[in-house]
């Protein structure tokens, strides 16, 4: 092949990221990269893909002050040397209102105007038509970006995630931007053996001084679609040719259409009821017909409508994966809370009833590393979440985890609530400090993720069974005893694996909700031994060890 430049001297080993180390200045994370997407090749300097945004503060982001939404468009030079704005499809869309603009993929569009952030106002050069289009549906035309191939920053846990969903045979592919190493990519792909079955396999795509990319230094390419058109040939040392790209999903848009923030009750459709609380509904419906969602309605006098609208500002900024979107609301009592639907329900109940019943180790650690993930964005964000257990975390397509109802505890205005006690208190996932004089901090939102930790390990069941435990007389979780519900053997397993996959990487990066993990963990560097002293821990008195040497203590990393 032209595009491939062949050295005499023997081939370099490929370079599989799988036995990546991790270097001091790494930034391990176990979702996508916090920082906002850029389009070097065209001069775009900060178009995010919104639907996976989660920047951290001081880069265009602050809880108080909004979401820096300005974008600059990528300017594409024509061949009679003007400057065109041109962007193309990644996705269809249908027009959920008068003024936005139904699209194909593949179609190109003008940007008329970019500076209004999530939505920009453009013109299709296939039909004519103009309106608003979400941005995060299209990408800069002849750019990577285009590509079905590429998925931009999404994290080495997601990318397996979504190569090993059902329908994708040996050879699915797709490629990320490397999460150890700046600049470069990494070529995902399904294998499948004898003894492991299906699973990915991740190499390290390098870059050249000269602008050309490697696997290996024996095949050098101009570009990535040179090295993908080449490995889509023949294997040439991977562990399987490229067979076809990994199936991707829709993305969610950035709030309902443009300007959708206060709507009208009388837009939505109640469908079906998903769930009752103490002091809400939860319907699944649509809005103007056309869009899924789900709608928490609260009961009258449940909290102050002009408290939870300065509120509902502030959450709709949170924008992270791992954290279920607020689309809209309607203010007037009784308040409406609009968010994306998640087929699945809650955790509480997937564990109990649902498929998650027959869900083995991996996969719960899987999902703890997922809920870790988004809390440590609302760390990030100066947030508390103040009610983390299992009923607030809802589940989605392939085991796709997101957290729900974060700060909406500190508005509610019941008396027997306020006073942290009775049925309607979670006291039994509330730190101490928390439950008896209303110390909220993120090391109490910790706490409650250490009782989510039983909740995984058993299935839903209830933490602490028998006892109906009252502030003034703190239960024996306060003291650290163990769950009867809880196997002790299962706890500590899944301590030690969430500790491996989440606490050591929290050393790596930057300060986030899992650095509270390091008050219960020491780490001698002599021999790598990992002490877990679970003396505040809610998962009980005992102590979880593993030492390294055996290959399993370092988080696989790329």
């Amino acid at each position: 092949m032209g595009c491939v430049q062949c050295k005499d001297k023997e081939a370099t080993k490929l370079t599989d990221d799988r036995d990546a180390s991790i270097s001091q200045g790494a930034g391990y994370r176990y979702g996508a990269d916090p920082t906002p997407q850029h389009y070097p090749n065209f001069g775009v300097t900060a178009i995010p893909n919104y639907n996976n945004f989660h920047a951290p503060v001081g880069q265009g982001v602050t809880v108080f002050g909004g979401v820096n939404t300005s974008s600059h468009t990528g300017t594409l030079r024509t061949r009679g040397g003007t400057g065109v704005t041109l962007f193309v499809a990644l996705y269809d869309y249908e027009a959920r209102t008068e003024d936005d603009l139904s699209f194909r993929k593949g179609e190109r569009f003008q940007i008329l105007n970019s500076t209004e952030g999530d939505w920009w106002d453009a013109r299709s050069l296939t039909t004519g038509g103009s309106g608003y289009i979400p941005s995060n549906y299209v990408a800069p035309v002849d750019s990577i970006q285009a590509e079905d191939w590429y998925f931009g920053k999404l994290g080495r846990k997601d990318a397996e995630r979504q190569l090993l969903s059902t329908g994708n045979p040996r050879g699915t592919y797709l490629i990320r931007e490397s999460e150890t190493t700046k600049g470069a990519f990494s070529l995902s792909i399904r294998d499948w053996d004898d003894v492991k079955g299906d699973h990915v396999k991740h190499y390290k795509i390098r870059k050249l001084d000269s602008g050309g990319y490697y696997i290996t230094t024996r095949a050098q390419f101009d570009t990535l679609q040179q090295l993908v058109q080449h490995y889509s040939e023949g294997a040439d040392g991977l562990c399987f040719n490229l067979t076809g790209v990994c199936m991707n999903y829709i993305p969610d848009t950035v709030g309902l259409s443009h300007d959708a923030w206060e709507i009208s009750r009388d837009a939505l459709n109640l469908e079906e009821q998903l769930g009752t609380g103490c002091f809400a509904e939860v319907f699944y419906g649509t809005w103007n017909g056309t869009t899924k969602v789900a709608v928490k309605t609260l009961k009258p006098g449940t909290m102050s409508p002009e408290s939870f609208l300065e509120e509902a500002q502030i959450m709709k900024k949170l924008r992270h994966d791992k954290l279920v979107q607020l689309y809209a609301v309607v203010s007037e009592e009784p308040i409406y809370i609009v968010t994306e639907y998640m087929s699945k329900g809650s955790l509480l109940d997937f564990l109990k009833d649902g498929e998650g019943r027959a869900l083995k180790l991996p996969n719960l650690v899987d999902m703890a590393a997922q809920v870790a993930a988004g809390m440590a964005y609302i760390e990030r964000m100066n947030y508390i979440h103040r009610d983390l257990r299992s009923a607030n975390i809802l589940v989605g397509d392939n085991l796709v985890c997101k957290i729900a109802d974060f700060g909406l505890a500190r508005l509610i205005e019941d008396n027997e609530y306020t006073a942290r006690q009775g049925a309607k208190f979670p006291i039994k996932w509330t730190a101490p400090e928390a439950a008896l004089y209303g110390r909220f901090t993120i090391k109490s939102d910790v706490w409650s993720f250490g009782i989510l930790l039983t909740e995984l390990v058993t299935k839903g069941r209830v933490p602490y069974p028998g006892e109906n435990p009252q502030p003034a007389a703190p239960p024996s979780l306060f003291h650290g005893d163990e769950g009867q519900a809880c196997p002790v053997q299962n706890t500590e397993l899944l301590l030690k694996h969430t500790l491996i996959h989440l606490a050591l990487p929290a050393l790596y990066g930057s300060k986030s909700f899992l650095s509270a993990w390091l008050t219960f963990v020491s780490l001698p560097e002599e021999d790598g031994e990992i002490t877990a002293n679970c003396r505040r821990w809610p998962l009980g008195r005992s102590h979880v060890q593993q030492r390294g040497g055996d290959g399993t203590v370092c988080p696989e990393v790329g």
